[in-house]
């Protein structure tokens, strides 16, 4: 995700991705149900048994937690009887439809993906997981040009660059983001789906406080305060909402679609009017970012039970994240020039 007309972008992308609903034509079907309660009742679909669906007459499982017979890798998963019967049974559904020449369907709100490893969605965390290093790779280098390579303020040893704290904050928050989309698309639960929602809402949230700091050129730290608060408190309550209150998609979607388009207006009116050395870059990643977004509205089911549409934006974000992190770096360069030329 990202912040810039990007991240407006992504902020669209994101408020997409989080309208997922539970009830799915696949988790709909008859046969799928019926399938799912002889797996609870016998422990097995098909040839495939698992071991923590058998229960002793206490309702117990017959061999101890099921978490202590699964592989050490796979025991943080957190699969159990449920979960793996209806994977297997979704799996078994998916080849008879294909051998009728029916198209995939989703499933309590998700695509059917292939484990590997225990990993639900192995390409959308891998993607994640490139976002990530591509996220710390750029607040890495922003970093080193700042401290190392740009003139800092002989009486305080401080960057020139006004906004270098608000985008150290945000490579943190974009870094957080991307570690929990890399959980949660590894196993969604409702720990994860929580988390990577709010990870995902705070740095929307943040992403249009600094777009709004930075295109308004606001540097005085009362008017920034006074920008920031009523956006903090606004996003604070709706994470606080979510997570002890209702996880409603339909109502996160619309909180992080105006966020995002909001974002995005900021950035390409300011591109527009700004004579910023750098502007075509924020123009390629606010037009990337649109183009992207595509993958997002026109979704389709996984080839080969791996990679969808949202696992392919995962996979654009990666170049757009290292081209917004290099308009970054410009206008740190732009603005200390502009600013020790005006000291001297």
């Amino acid at each position: 995700m990202k912040k810039n007309s990007y991240w407006f972008v992504a902020a669209v992308l994101l408020g997409v991705l989080c309208c997922f609903v539970d009830a799915s034509p696949g988790d709909s079907d008859p046969l799928y149900k019926t399938c799912v309660e002889q797996c609870k009742n016998t422990g097995c679909v098909g040839e495939n048994c698992f071991q923590h669906c058998r229960f002793s007459s206490d309702g117990a499982s017959a061999d101890g937690k099921w978490y202590m017979q699964e592989p050490l890798y796979l025991r943080w998963k957190q699969w159990d009887c449920q979960s793996d019967c209806r994977y297997h049974c979704m799996l078994d559904r998916e080849k008879e439809r294909e051998s009728l020449g029916s198209a995939p369907v989703k499933y309590h709100g998700k695509w059917p993906f292939k484990r590997v490893f225990g990993i639900q969605e192995p390409v959308s965390v891998a993607f994640s997981a490139l976002n990530l290093a591509m996220q710390f790779h750029g607040w890495l280098s922003f970093f080193l040009l700042l401290c190392y390579k740009l003139p800092l303020r002989p009486e305080s040893r401080k960057p020139y660059y006004e906004f270098s704290g608000l985008w150290h904050m945000y490579g943190l928050l974009a870094m957080n983001s991307w570690f929990w989309s890399a959980v949660f698309h590894s196993r969604d639960v409702d720990l994860t789906e929580k988390i990577d929602y709010s990870s995902a809402v705070a740095l929307l949230g943040f992403s249009l406080i600094l777009a709004l700091l930075r295109t308004f050129n606001v540097r005085d730290e009362a008017s920034r305060v006074m920008i920031a608060a009523p956006l903090v408190a606004f996003v604070t309550t709706h994470i606080l909402y979510l997570n002890f209150y209702q996880l409603d998609y339909g109502w996160n979607m619309k909180v992080c679609v105006v966020m995002g388009v909001a974002q995005l207006l900021l950035w390409a009116v300011w591109a527009g009017v700004t004579r910023h050395p750098s502007r075509w870059k924020l123009w390629m990643v606010v037009v990337g970012g649109g183009l992207a977004m595509l993958l997002e509205i026109y979704d389709f089911p996984p080839y080969m039970g791996f990679v969808d549409a949202h696992a392919l934006w995962h996979l654009t974000t990666i170049p757009l994240t290292y081209l917004w992190w290099s308009f970054i770096k410009d206008d740190a360069e732009f603005r200390t020039s502009d600013l020790v030329k005006k000291v001297k």
